[in-house]
């Protein structure tokens, strides 16, 4: 039997590809050195159509229905409820902040996702349109329960946070933030981001909310997760009290009511170009990172052809090609 690939890291990238391998009954092993890691921190919001210029996420009309189909399978595997889906509820601030999202509800790339304007829950915005497709994983459930299931294969292994050995050279580079951030595979433009866990009483909010570059989630009985901050020049996984001001500023203006923080975490996110990952060839071994805020969205697919690449030669679309990436950047 041959050496069975040595996955570094257990976020969603490293988590996905080891159900991938794991399907085709191919021998792999995960060593994860329990970094931290924005997966484990993650909200796990998937937004069809977002940002300030309301364009609809990169390829999600394709990854979309495999990533669902993925978590699904794996909630009847694992026994767990991972998947929930949410419609979002896009609120506009603005006269002008509506007229860029209602000049776009009538684009093709965009009116599949559109399920319609909606009154505004209350005056302090212009207008809602409610966007159909959304939802959030439960990211640290899903790799709590995966973690669990292959430590009873015993292909799971937890390691020190030490340098990388020399069987990691050969390995499946899985690490998210931290591997970038040692330079892996070059410059990075990681980002930390904040998020807060609130409790109110009465709430009864059944949309993701989003607007203002922030965001709202309902996780069910009475509890919520608001973010995010954006920073890019200290790149650790410490709450701070700024971080705090700053998403509490985004829970009120998006909050229907009062609420109590119960938590505080933060973590950074994994960027090479945006959030769109990028797999191939490294070294002696392979690549997959760059999911940036939104791997629950890409993860199973970009897995699935990861897999087919190493064990099959299948290599991806050029879009997702590492090497590909790093000759653009080198001009």
């Amino acid at each position: 039997m041959s050496a069975p690939h040595r996955i570094i890291g257990q976020g969603l990238a490293g988590t996905c590809l080891a159900w991938a391998f794991h399907d085709r009954g191919v021998p792999f092993e995960i060593v994860d050195r329990e970094n931290g890691g924005s997966s484990r921190v993650a909200a796990g919001m998937i937004n069809p159509v977002t940002g300030k210029n309301f364009q609809p996420s990169w390829r999600i009309a394709e990854f979309m229905p495999e990533a669902v189909d993925f978590y699904q399978r794996l909630e009847v595997r694992l026994g767990g409820v991972f998947w929930h889906p949410l419609p979002v509820l896009r609120l506009a601030s603005s006269a002008a902040d509506w007229d860029k999202i209602r000049g776009k509800l009538e684009d093709p790339e965009v009116s599949p996702w559109v399920a319609g304007e909606v009154p505004p829950p209350d005056d302090r915005w212009v207008a809602a349109v409610e966007l159909k497709g959304g939802g959030r994983l439960d990211v640290p459930g899903f790799l709590q329960a995966s973690r669990e299931f292959f430590s009873a294969l015993g292909v799971y292994r937890q390691a020190e946070a030490d340098p990388a050995s020399p069987e990691d050279a050969r390995g499946i580079w899985c690490e998210g933030a931290t591997g970038l951030i040692a330079g892996r595979p070059g410059q990075h433009r990681c980002a930390k981001g904040e998020i807060l866990t609130l409790r109110a009483d009465g709430w009864d909010e059944p949309h993701i909310r989003v607007a203002d570059g922030g965001w709202l989630i309902p996780l069910g009985d009475g509890i919520f997760k608001a973010g995010a901050t954006y920073v890019w020049d200290v790149l650790d996984a410490t709450p701070t009290e700024k971080g705090r001001r700053q998403v509490e500023e985004i829970a009120h203006r998006l909050a229907p009511g009062p609420f109590e923080v119960i938590g505080h975490d933060a973590g950074v996110r994994p960027i090479l170009r945006r959030s769109q990952p990028l797999i191939g060839p490294l070294g002696e071994g392979w690549f997959f990172n760059g999911l940036g805020s939104k791997g629950s969205l890409y993860a199973p697919g970009v897995a699935r052809r990861l897999a087919e690449w190493i064990l099959d030669g299948v290599e991806p679309d050029p879009d997702l090609d590492l090497r590909r990436f790093l000759a653009s950047v080198k001009h």
